[in-house]
């Protein structure tokens, strides 16, 4: 049941990737999270703690909704190009896409 979600959010990723929607990298993203163009910031499931709580930290702030997914930097990092842990979406329907898969029927 989890491989389900896991695969869907690989499969929306790589359709975000290929029309340039997305913003790879801390630094990246945290810039598209304050400038307003990020509508949601995703994580790899292995994000280190202190990582998370700067990603939640200036998401917050935002009011940008974090959602930590079923894949690992290195998965996420196949799919990117390169090893990676946190992604920007901007766009606001792709973003609606991975809120329904990630947090659907799941506390959080």
């Amino acid at each position: 049941m989890n491989s389900g979600k896991k695969q869907k959010t690989a499969d929306l990723l790589t359709i975000c990737i290929k029309a340039g929607k997305t913003v790879k990298g801390f630094d990246s993203a945290a810039e598209s999270v304050r400038g307003g163009k990020a509508c949601s910031v995703l994580t790899a499931c292995d994000i280190s703690p202190k990582t998370l709580k700067e990603v939640r930290f200036v998401c917050g702030k935002n009011n940008i909704p974090v959602l930590v997914t079923e894949l690992g930097k290195t998965e996420l990092g196949i799919l990117c190009g390169k090893e990676i842990a946190v992604i920007a979406i901007c766009d606001k329907g792709f973003s609606e896409g991975f809120t329904k898969i990630i947090v659907d029927k799941d506390n959080t």
